[in-house]
C-alpha cells in the first residue's frame, strides 16, 4: 500500500483560497486512482475529488465543481488540491487517499470503501 501525508490546511476567510498536497511514498501512486474527502464534525466523510492514475478523468462532488481543481504529479509523487472561492461549509479535515486497484483504471468513485490508504488529514477552517 501507498502511504500519504497531506499539507497546506489552515485558517482563510470566506472567499480566499488553499492548495492541499499529498504526498506519495510507495511504488503504486503513480498507478492508482487518487482522490480527496473531506470530513466535518459530526458528520460522515464525503468525496471531494477524484482523478485517475493518468490525470485523463477527473471527478468532482457537485458541491465544488467549478471552485475546486485536482491534479497531479507522478514524476514527484504528488496530488494536489487547489481550492477557490471557499465557503464556511468547506470547513473539515481533508483527507488524500488511493483507490484499491485494478491499476492504471480509468475509472473514479465517490464512495468512501473503494478507497484503502489514507492520509492523516489536515485542517480547513473557512471564516465568514
Amino acid at each position: 500500500q501507498v502511504q500519504l501525508v497531506e499539507s497546506g490546511g489552515g485558517l482563510v476567510q470566506a472567499g480566499g483560497s488553499l492548495r492541499l498536497s499529498c504526498a506519495a511514498s510507495g511504488r503504486t501512486f503513480s498507478l492508482s486512482t487518487m482522490g480527496w474527502f473531506r470530513q466535518a464534525p459530526g458528520k460522515e466523510r464525503e468525496f471531494v475529488a477524484a482523478i485517475t492514475w493518468s490525470g485523463l478523468n477527473v471527478y468532482y462532488a457537485d458541491s465544488v465543481k467549478g471552485r475546486f481543481s485536482i491534479s497531479r504529479d507522478n514524476t514527484k509523487n504528488t496530488m494536489t488540491l487547489q481550492m477557490n472561492s471557499l465557503r464556511p461549509e468547506d470547513t473539515a479535515v481533508y483527507y488524500c487517499a488511493a483507490m484499491r486497484g485494478p491499476y492504471y483504471s480509468s475509472h473514479t468513485s465517490s464512495k468512501v470503501d473503494d478507497y484503502n490508504s489514507w492520509g492523516q488529514g489536515t485542517q480547513v477552517t473557512v471564516s465568514s
